[in-house]
């Protein structure tokens, strides 16, 4: 059924998240250890639920680290053999972590997303349309697939996209008035600060744009909500003014690999889209979104070594484009489910140059205005100063 009129007073409420008094790891070290190793839980229906294959964050489950939400591997095979463990949670909501047996901190679980308890007329589950990530941001992928997913020798080697469509998750097209009711709901019922949408690429010209167009104009229509786009360049600089005067806040165009070698052996077919497309796309987009308002993801272990990230995030910096530098998570189904995760050691040799060279350029996370930067969940860049 669709959502009766609601109200202010049916927002979220804020989870308390306390520290061990005694041999407590820092916050950012036990971010960074269980994004790398993941976690395994006593009790995995706690909190918020976990999220299986699909685009964005897969193989994760939200929690909360010293008042910070953050994505952890749950489902994957390094997971299931972590060093880490987390009790059920107390009466609080609050679990012990451990480490071989050794208590270092306390995490808390987001709760379960009232929104997802709805559906559309048509029975059509709001869960099946877009989804909670991190504490308050709705994420949808728009169109569930892919031209280049269908391929081996096309597909991203770490792309599950297809694996929750078909497990029944989700739903292939997203239409724009199913987006709109769901995002107001988020908003409404959870306290939905913002909205990212991803996109399969659907074809080789706009790339995606044309739909992330419509999609935004009719979100933007029902509900006050900052919104990240996500696609591939397009064929066309004009795409990102039309995104933009369809109500798109902030843009991401993810790299995942910076070298070519490493772009060819991962994504083969993304690859055909040459890092030069990338660069003169970026220098076109900050032009129409700002400075910090466009980003790109990039996936660390998949072969690129330290220098060539930094020395390519240096570049991005210069441009006012935003390099969120996540480490990579193995998620079961694809090619790439027995590669390694980064170690922790890798995360912060890596992220604590790169934070300090976000503070000198003054580019903040907290400024972006939509995104998988502002959430950041999927990495403890923040953490580092990014």
């Amino acid at each position: 059924m669709k959502p009766s009129p609601l109200n202010d007073t049916m927002l979220s409420e804020t989870i308390p998240v306390e520290s061990l008094s005694a041999a407590s790891m820092p916050a950012s070290q036990l971010i960074t250890e269980l994004q790398s190793f993941g976690i395994r839980l006593a009790d995995p229906r706690a909190g918020a639920p976990s999220r299986r294959g699909g685009a964005g964050p897969s193989d994760h489950k939200a929690v909360t680290i010293d008042g910070r939400t953050v994505m952890v591997p749950v489902h994957t095979a390094s997971a299931y053999e972590s060093p880490y463990t987390a009790s059920r949670p107390d009466v609080r909501g609050l679990s012990v972590v451990e480490r071989d047996g050794v208590a270092v901190g306390r995490i808390a679980f987001p709760r379960q997303p009232r929104f997802h308890a709805l559906q559309t007329l048509d029975g059509i589950p709001y869960s099946k349309i877009a989804v909670l990530h991190g504490a308050d941001v709705l994420a949808t992928t728009v169109l569930q697939t892919c031209i280049r997913y269908q391929s081996r020798a096309r597909t991203c080697q770490f792309c599950s996209i297809g694996q929750s469509l078909a497990a029944g998750r989700t739903i292939a097209r997203k239409t724009p008035e199913q987006l709109a009711e769901v995002a107001r709901a988020a908003v409404l019922l959870d306290g939905v600060k913002h909205m990212v949408m991803t996109t399969g690429t659907p074809n080789a010209t706009d790339r995606g744009a044309a739909i992330l167009c419509e999609s935004a104009f009719a979100v933007k229509q029902a509900v006050d909500l900052p919104i990240q786009a996500q696609c591939e360049p397009p064929d066309d600089d004009a795409w990102f003014r039309r995104m933009k005067a369809a109500g798109v806040d902030a843009l991401g165009m993810h790299l995942e690999a910076v070298t070519p070698e490493v772009r060819a052996r991962i994504m083969p077919g993304k690859a055909s889209v040459p890092l030069e497309r990338y660069f003169s796309a970026f220098e076109a987009s900050v032009a129409v979104f700002g400075r910090g308002q466009v980003s790109t993801y990039i996936l660390a272990g998949l072969g690129d070594g330290r220098d060539a990230i930094l020395g390519i995030s240096e570049k991005l910096i210069a441009m006012g484009v935003y390099p969120f530098v996540v480490p990579f998570v193995p998620i079961s189904g694809t090619p790439l489910e027995d590669h390694p995760a980064p170690s922790p050691g890798f995360m912060r040799d890596l992220l604590a140059p790169l934070g300090a060279m976000l503070r000198a350029a003054n580019l903040r996370s907290a400024d972006i205005k939509a995104g998988c930067g502002k959430c950041g969940a999927c990495s403890s860049l923040s953490a580092y100063g990014g």
